[in-house]
């Protein structure tokens, strides 16, 4: 145990471990293998984590606790297995699929409650390594003989028919082996798997969401005190002093919000805390980041009230005093920007312009882990409207609409996500592929759209192969600088 401790330490202290997790991990190979301590191995590191390990937990329809058995990995903090499950869906090729493929089950069906981005992480995992790959397959030493070796009533006909597979089949072993039937089969499968555990995932983080939707939108009468307070707050806040006296009034805000009995969105409807200059904005931002309040609904509030009415209404770059703050904000309270911040902005009734475009890229790339903003395009391409709550004050509801408006940002949004090396399901790929088709006479003279399906088709390559014919026609209704370049790409598929 004490080898995998400086890994461990990276994992639980560095917000981004991957590059340094590889490093480490790989120093470790290199210390073992010119020494005679116990080698550290990708199988090592995967057993490690599996290892079972006896907790007590506290039995509610019981007196007395109990014991049982979990895996190591579900005894650490939730942060810190999503980090672990990101991490291995990094490094995927050093690890043999069947090992990873097993962790990522055992923590989906693990009993008990499981973090929403564990499960997130681990369903991403899943989702990379379950697909067949022989050539992982065969560098492993031992290979259980299961799927991949024939039964025995069928050995004999193999070896007396060479040019017959099957023999009662019009199909040769070399047509056979050019398809790919054995992956599209077991890629359905697992999207079954998949969707089944999605619900349950879902579940919990859109109940929280749906009631501070609620609380968002009634009308809870504020006692006539509450209402002189935030008034008075409101003037006070509006004129920038100083950065420690703008702290003092964070703290007030947080205090009649939270600790007054007031109704927060009310409140903060009130105060109006989005009208204020960016300098008292980062000022409150970076107050407000730390406390140490619920994870979710206070958070979602700071940033629906404060940060995101500023970019709802942006129409030049975002000022980096702004910006700075938000970003620090979002990489604390993740959950928070997903739900109060990034899905309300891309949702904006008149579309996203590139000023907008540009602060999301931002907290995508440097808030996010590639797996979660995975999760989050899925969530926002193909879930029905209530997997796409978000979370507003009311008056700013007319500004935000339930539908993706389609415009050249927004394409170059999706390009950007692509070339941060984020690996879209193929859902997510389905859905792009529908609205280019849809859209590619209206954005036929588009250079940005062009660019978008350029590096869509050269990402994505592996999940458009059955949309290629769709995609040549779709292609040809436009006419700009990449078109014969994308057409050149969708040849070789």
């Amino acid at each position: 145990m004490e080898s995998w401790i400086p890994l461990l330490d990276i994992f639980l202290n560095n917000p981004t471990p991957e590059t340094e997790a590889s490093f480490r991990l790989q120093q470790s190979f290199n210390a073992t293998s010119s020494s005679s301590s116990i080698p550290v191995t990708t199988s090592s590191f995967v057993a490690l984590l599996t290892k079972p390990c006896n907790v007590t937990v506290d039995d509610s329809f019981s007196s007395s606790p109990t014991t049982k058995t979990v895996m190591l990995i579900q005894t650490l903090p939730g942060f810190v297995q999503t980090r672990i499950l990101s991490f291995l869906l990094f490094e995927n090729r050093r690890f043999f699929a069947r090992d990873l493929c097993g962790l990522a089950r055992d923590v989906l069906g693990g009993d008990g409650e499981v973090d929403f981005w564990v499960k997130r992480a681990a369903r991403n995992l899943l989702d990379a390594v379950s697909e067949s790959n022989h050539e992982r397959i065969s560098e492993k030493q031992e290979v259980d003989e299961e799927f991949e070796s024939l039964p025995g009533w069928l050995k004999n006909s193999v070896s007396s028919h060479s040019d017959m597979f099957l023999p009662w089949l019009p199909i040769s072993r070399d047509e056979l082996s050019s398809r790919t039937i054995f992956g599209a089969c077991e890629y359905e499968n697992d999207e079954d798997l998949l969707s089944e555990v999605g619900e349950s995932v879902e579940k919990e983080l859109n109940e929280a969401v749906a009631e501070i939707e609620v609380d968002c939108g009634r009308t809870v009468p504020i006692e006539c005190e509450i209402e002189d307070m935030a008034v008075s707050l409101r003037a006070r806040i509006m004129n920038f002093e100083s950065s420690f006296r703008t702290a003092g009034l964070a703290n007030e805000m947080r205090q009649l919000c939270l600790e007054k009995g007031g109704d927060s969105f009310a409140v903060l409807g009130l105060i109006e805390p989005w009208k204020t200059d960016d300098e008292t904005t980062s000022v409150l931002i970076t107050e407000f980041s730390n406390a140490s309040e619920d994870e979710l609904a206070w958070p979602s509030q700071i940033l629906c009230s404060v940060v995101l009415p500023k970019l709802l209404v942006l129409e030049e770059p975002a000022s980096r005093v702004l910006v700075s703050a938000t970003m620090e904000y979002c990489k604390i309270h993740q959950r928070a920007a997903v739900y109060a911040l990034l899905l309300p902005l891309i949702l904006r009734r008149e579309g996203i312009n590139n000023p907008i475009c540009d602060v999301i890229t931002r907290i995508l790339r440097e808030c996010l882990h590639p797996a979660h903003v995975s999760a989050f395009c899925q969530k926002l391409l193909c879930g029905e409207e209530d997997e796409r709550r978000f979370i507003c004050l009311p008056c700013h509801q007319s500004l935000i609409s339930n539908e993706l408006v389609w415009t050249e940002s927004l394409f170059s949004l999706f390009q950007n996500i692509l070339n941060h090396n984020v690996h879209l399901t193929l859902d997510s790929v389905n859905h792009i592929v529908y609205q280019v088709q849809k859209l590619a006479e209206r954005f036929s003279k588009s250079l940005k759209f062009g660019n978008f399906l350029l590096s869509f088709v050269t990402k994505c390559a592996p999940l458009l192969k059955s949309h290629k014919l769709l995609l040549i026609q779709t292609v040809g209704h436009t006419n700009t600088i990449v078109t014969k370049s994308i057409l050149s790409k969708l040849d070789t598929f």
